[in-house]
């Protein structure tokens, strides 16, 4: 199946669609942050040419070139900085632990990481960076400001007039970032989406929802994360709207009060992030929100309802992406909204459902388009891109698709267990403990068992989480007996990834050495 993309779109370099829509919409207010200092287009042009011609003199044409910071106006800058003098972002997950940021490191084929002293003191990671410097050089920013004389000055000035002429000639084909899986499964893969990937998935989004240059786009959510520099920054910034950066979505209190200071139409988050959010909002802080576009995870349905009760006629629209297609495949519309599903796919998505064993409903997705990566970095060779088959991504996500195209999805491939020659869904199973003890948190995953083959074990907060309500619940409401986890395990708090997610990783490694203990 294929969603038609506007016929008249012609692919760009990430750069020239700045400019272009710096021609389209004039020279108006485009980025900000806590600061407050805002920058206009022009601003934001020769603010980047300027630090980028200094990060030019220290590193190769085509060089990927690290960069370390929360979201801000420093971190946006950097990004098209390097842009616009002909260098490759790689944007490094802070918050990945020391292990996976070397592995990132070394995939990408990063020698120079971007960081500044500020955000280190502040985020407290003074000894993970100590620990980076040993396998890549560290380039303060704060250091490179400072030498900025005005010989610099005049060359921003110039090139801010005559943009073209002094940007470095990419193609869009050329890699428009490297990004790193959440990791929320495994081992982070490097993902190389090209510009005209990360350009054309904020024209899918813009031809699929209205968009109005007016708006004030408020992104909490960091940049080595797809959804906060597509969401977040590239898509408002391409599309004439204010983008307003936050260093950290765990804020909540300070977020929710600054949503009405800064006018804020659009808020971009996940599930974890907006419900904390909806608890200690007042009525009037999401008074100036258009909708609140919730992706990364599941939205539980106690999410939905704080929303509905609290924020009456403010929707929430649910959505869904993937790093690898730069991120937004799918997302609810404002006046097409069904929650329960992730909306209808975007325009120039193509995909194909394909069965699988043991899973009566749904398959397993496969998406094509212009906004799929050119590949995965291959783990022998930083040079090296392992190229899609026939341009096809696997999810390995099993959904399914109605007849108007809404998606719904009902697990991970890898998100299943077999227990009794059953497939049951771990999504699914982690639904029933939401609709038991919906203010909670829960995550189930699957153990070896000598006489079923697997057992689920729930790991959640609810300090008096007991199977037999569960199991009572899956009775009174006919779920299946083989849907009620056998264990439970109570922790302070469920472990999450920075973007928000479940880190399942983390909670497989607790439920097995609570086994071997």
């Amino acid at each position: 199946m294929r969603v038609p993309l506007d016929p008249t779109a012609v692919e760009e370099t990430i750069f020239d669609a700045l400019i272009a829509a710096r021609d389209t919409y004039g020279d108006k207010e485009i980025l900000e942050d806590q600061d407050r200092k805002p920058l206009t287009y022009t601003g934001l042009i020769r603010a980047a040419f300027v630090l980028g011609r200094k990060i030019a003199a220290m590193t190769e044409p085509g060089e990927r070139v690290g960069i370390l910071l929360p979201s801000s106006m420093g971190v946006v800058v950097t990004y098209y900085g390097l842009h616009a003098h002909g260098r490759v972002p790689v944007m490094i997950n802070f918050t990945a632990g020391e292990l996976n940021i070397k592995a990132a490191i070394e995939a990408a084929g990063v020698t120079r990481i971007l960081t500044a002293r500020r955000f280190v003191q502040q985020a407290k990671i003074e000894d993970l960076v100590a620990r980076i410097e040993t396998v890549a050089e560290l380039v303060w920013l704060d250091d490179v400001r400072k030498s900025i004389g005005l010989p610099d000055k005049l060359y921003g000035l110039m090139a801010g007039l005559l943009p073209k002429r002094f940007r470095v000639k990419t193609e869009p084909s050329s890699p428009g970032v490297i990004l790193f899986t959440s990791g929320s499964f495994g081992a982070p893969k490097g993902v190389v989406l090209s510009q005209a990937n990360l350009v054309a998935n904020c024209r899918q989004v813009a031809q699929h929802i209205d968009l109005l240059p007016e708006w004030v786009m408020f992104n909490p959510l960091p940049t080595f994360h797809c959804f906060g520099l597509t969401g977040g920054v590239l898509l408002p910034i391409l599309h004439g709207m204010k983008a307003f950066q936050y260093p950290s979505p765990l804020h909540a209190k300070q977020i929710v009060e600054l949503l009405p200071q800064v006018k804020a139409s659009i808020l971009f988050a996940t599930d974890t992030f907006l419900n904390q959010y909806a608890r200690v909002a007042g009525p009037d802080d999401f008074s100036t929100l258009q909708f609140v576009v919730a992706g990364a995870e599941k939205v539980r349905p106690e999410t939905h309802h704080l929303f509905n009760t609290r924020f009456h006629g403010l929707k929430l629209l649910e959505g869904y992406g993937a790093t690898e297609a730069a991120p937004v495949v799918a997302v609810n519309h404002p006046d097409r909204n069904r929650p329960g599903t992730v909306g209808q796919m975007m325009p120039g998505m193509e995909w194909r459902v394909e069965p699988v064993e043991g899973i009566d409903e749904g398959g397993r997705l496969f998406l094509r388009g212009p906004n799929v990566m050119k590949g995965y970095l291959s783990p022998d060779d930083p040079e090296a891109i392992e190229p899609l088959r026939e341009g096809w991504h696997d999810t390995g996500d099993i959904v399914a698709i109605d007849d108007e195209g809404y998606v719904c999805i009902l697990g991970r491939a890898k998100r299943f267990a077999k227990i009794g020659g059953e497939m049951v869904s771990l999504t699914a199973v982690e639904g029933l403990a939401s609709a038991v003890w919906p203010e909670a948190r829960h995550a189930v995953v699957s153990v070896p068992d000598s006489r079923k083959g697997e057992k689920l074990v729930l790991v959640t907060d609810r300090k008096d989480a007991d199977v037999a309500r569960l199991a009572e619940w899956a009775r009174s409401h006919g779920a299946p007996e083989l849907a009620v986890p056998k264990k439970i395990m109570r922790v302070a708090e469920v472990p999450v990834l920075g973007t928000g997610k479940t880190d399942y990783v983390r909670i497989q490694q607790i439920v097995e050495m609570d086994k071997a203990a």
